[in-house]
């Protein structure tokens, strides 16, 4: 059974599943257009870092980043084995309801234009595009998204 639960990104299984969606980022995204926080940043006071096991198994990853009005969805990875199990979408259920919780009204994030599976999730879970926000400049690959909770 898939568990999504509190976990600490500098923990050995979310340490290595982040390293290689930064590795991937790296790939596919020049140096300025890659926003994704280091395992360290993750395990900072304002950050709710989550994990998706399964038999002690690490299958996937997400963060919710606490802001002044909302929360921006963060680190959002699944293994590359464990794709196409609905992996991602359990773990954005779990950041909303970490979201709702906290009283934020609503959650935001940015995505790669290349990341077609990503931006499906979240157009499947109720974000919709919006403009750059906080400090991010607009990219020809950066996709802004939101959702109102």
């Amino acid at each position: 059974m898939i568990r999504v639960a509190r976990a600490d990104p500098r923990d050995p299984g979310p340490r290595a599943l982040l390293e290689a969606s930064h590795a991937l980022m790296r790939e596919l995204f020049e140096p300025e257009e890659n926003h994704f926080l280091s395992v360290d940043e993750l395990a900072a006071k304002d950050i709710r870092f989550f994990a998706a096991t399964e038999d002690g198994e690490v299958l996937g990853t997400g963060a919710l980043a606490v802001r002044e009005g909302y929360g921006e969805v963060k680190a959002m990875f699944t293994a590359e084995a464990a794709r196409g199990r609905g992996i991602g979408a359990l773990i954005l259920v779990k950041l909303e309801e970490e979201a709702r919780a906290l009283g934020l009204p609503l959650m935001r994030l940015e995505t790669g234009d290349k990341l077609e599976a990503a931006r499906r999730l979240y157009g499947r879970a109720g974000f919709v595009v919006r403009g750059p926000f906080a400090d991010y400049v607009d990219h020809d690959s950066s996709i802004f998204m939101e959702k109102v909770l």
